[in-house]
């Protein structure tokens, strides 16, 4: 796929993902949720990617959905509305843009860093909670605006958002729709730290080679399902099941036998076993949901 929307580099088993509409505050179209998934599946198969940064051009993470259609931006399409006058709520079209951002984002197998590099308002914000660790300038603003538009909120917002921040927090960002600064946001938890913004960057990619230099990927990719499918799980018998057929599956690894010996030899591990061709039999343990 030829980008428009957005930019995508490989350097050093980093890739970086920048929104790039620097002239509209990078807002969000199709044409972004489309590249954006594309970006994700090519992130997922390739070995060489170890972790992912997404971040924002010019003065912006991403402003919003783009709303230059006024009114109609939210108005169903002919092909959504039945004969009678109702909405076909059951077909595929139907699917917030957003959500399918985010549920990719989900299912991703390599760790991803929010850089949030200035204003992240709408599903802008809600973009960045399926991602796995986020930083923000200190300068950057975010916003759960949808009340404040007459819309609610999108990209299973209602479902990450209580489970990074908890409910009470969630329920009085989305209520108010306002706008509150990264120290909120770092003080929430829904942030992990703050920078200058010349400084973002470089310590998300620290951070991003923290985990590129050290980890095994197949471990990362399958700690990352166990976290966050965990916390749609009933009981930790549930997450105990998952946890022992890691073990045993991976005990038999070659990156378990290097990572001992290295250990024991004092010396960095150097892992083979790719997320293409080594994960274990029993991964994916969950029946994907299909959208109805």
């Amino acid at each position: 796929m030829t980008y428009e929307t957005i930019r995508y580099d490989v350097e050093e088993g980093i890739a970086t993902v920048t929104l790039d509409r620097p002239d509209r505050l990078n807002a969000f179209t199709n044409g972004m949720m489309e590249e954006l998934i594309d970006a994700l599946n090519r992130i997922d198969a390739d070995d060489n990617v170890r972790v992912a940064i997404f971040t924002g051009a010019g003065r912006a993470f991403c402003a919003g959905a783009d709303l230059s259609d006024g009114p109609e931006t939210f108005v169903p399409k002919d092909d959504l509305v039945n004969a009678d006058g109702s909405l076909n709520y059951s077909s595929d079209a139907a699917r917030d843009s957003g959500g399918r951002v985010a549920l990719r984002i989900f299912r991703c197998l390599k760790p991803i860093i929010a850089a949030i590099n200035g204003p992240a308002v709408g599903i802008g914000a809600t973009m960045t909670l399926p991602m796995d660790i986020r930083l923000a300038s200190g300068s950057a603003r975010i916003g759960f605006v949808f009340a404040r538009r007459g819309i609610v909120s999108e990209a299973a917002s209602a479902w990450f958002l209580p489970r990074v921040v908890g409910v009470s927090q969630a329920l009085e960002w989305c209520t108010t729709g306002r706008v509150f600064d990264a120290n909120e946001a770092r003080a929430a938890g829904l942030v992990r730290s703050l920078h200058a913004p010349d400084d973002l960057l470089t310590a998300a990619r620290a951070l991003a080679r923290e985990i590129a230099d050290n980890t095994a990927p197949v471990s990362v990719a399958l700690m990352r399902q166990m976290i966050w499918r965990g916390l749609g799980m009933s009981n930790p018998m549930e997450a105990h099941r998952i946890d022992s057929r890691g073990i045993l599956s991976r005990g038999q690894s070659r990156d378990v036998a290097e990572g001992l010996s290295a250990f024991l030899e004092k010396r960095p591990a150097r892992f083979v076993d790719k997320v293409s061709t080594d994960m274990p039999d029993y991964f994916p343990w969950w029946d994907e949901p299909a959208y109805k």
